[in-house]
């Protein structure tokens, strides 16, 4: 019969047992441990940019997520790309003025942001700025709006980055590009522009262009004759379906262009020769719609009128954001079907 071990003995194999499953333990935490450590951590996502204006460098969010807009003429994009507006100017030439009110292309995206109204007026209000306390303004492109945000420029960049689109870029396109790059979207742009260029091969495609060059009017309160030159987005935009703008600067003696640079002044003794072009556009913005310019002796001689191949487009085709250009695209699409 075996003897049984001493208690003494019993307890100490028990503990040397005990102990090395600890041990063992442990080192298997040590080695997790060790492997953890080894992996990189994961670097924390920049909260801003550094973008380059006119007006310099800029630090800007990564993504914006309450921004202002000081041009409602530049609004339309932020709402096409989905960027957060929190108040925004609402005067677009020839749609909006003083009143307020949203443009009907985006009222009902700004309602459903919640967007409030800058107060528009001779200049720009300051405290209505500040007081919807932005992480972002974006002012500049066309227009009295311009003048006022590159006046106030440094009470705004007080308030919150900014940036202004320059005023030399007419194109939609350029301006599109610039504030997604100022709202930090600029990954939805090439989205965009593909269904700006799959409606311009759809139009393209299925309308018969009149022959002969193009003369654009622009139609303002005063009355007084003004035209468009080719160089302007209008223009521009409907030579990709094939309509070639007549040099009326050069007919017109290359006048000083207007305020942005899209329209000029023309006498009326020099209408005639300048407006010669065999089609026309007639862009109403607060001024005469076509009808009654048929009915001026001083347009109802041009060759165009004479013709009945003057044809109208809404005042947002004259400087038109990525919806008016979607728009006036679908315009032309019917109109010359």
């Amino acid at each position: 019969m075996k003897s049984t071990p001493p208690l003494a003995i019993r307890s100490w194999r028990r503990f040397v047992a005990i102990a090395g499953l600890l041990i063992v333990a442990l080192v298997a935490m040590i080695g997790c441990s060790s492997d953890s450590n080894d992996e990189p951590t994961k670097a924390a996502e920049p909260t801003t940019r550094v973008i380059e204006t006119e007006k310099g460098s800029v630090t800007v969010p990564a993504s914006a997520e309450r921004i202002v807009v000081l041009s409602g003429g530049l609004a339309g994009y932020l709402y096409a790309l989905d960027a957060p507006v929190v108040a925004t100017d609402t005067r677009v030439l020839g749609v909006t003025n003083l009143d307020g009110g949203f443009p009907p292309a985006w009222a009902d995206a700004a309602k459903a942001q919640g967007t409030k109204e800058l107060p528009a007026g001779e200049q720009l209000n300051i405290e209505a700025v500040a007081a919807a306390e932005p992480d972002l303004i974006i002012g500049g492109g066309q227009g009295i709006t311009s003048v006022q945000s590159e006046e106030l420029y440094d009470q705004l960049t007080a308030i919150a980055p900014t940036v202004l689109v320059p005023k030399t870029v007419a194109a939609w396109d350029k301006q599109l590009e610039i504030v997604a790059d100022a709202a930090g979207r600029s990954d939805q742009v090439p989205a965009l522009m593909s269904a700006y260029e799959d409606k311009v091969k759809e139009v393209k495609g299925k309308i018969k262009v009149p022959e002969g060059n193009v003369v654009y009017f622009l139609s303002v309160s005063s009355n007084k004759p003004y035209l468009v030159p080719p160089t302007a987005a209008l223009p521009a935009m409907l030579a990709e379906l094939g309509f070639k703008a007549d040099d009326v600067m050069a007919k017109a003696g290359n006048p000083q262009l207007f305020g942005s640079g899209d329209s000029f002044e023309v006498s009326p003794e020099l209408l005639s020769q300048v407006a010669d072009a065999p089609v026309a556009f007639v862009i109403p913005v607060s001024g005469r719609p076509m009808a009654e310019l048929a009915t001026d002796p001083l347009y109802s001689q041009l060759p165009s009128f004479k013709a009945g191949t003057t044809f109208e487009l809404p005042a947002s085709s004259y400087r038109p954001d990525y919806d008016g250009a979607m728009a006036t695209l679908d315009l032309i699409g019917q109109t010359f079907a």
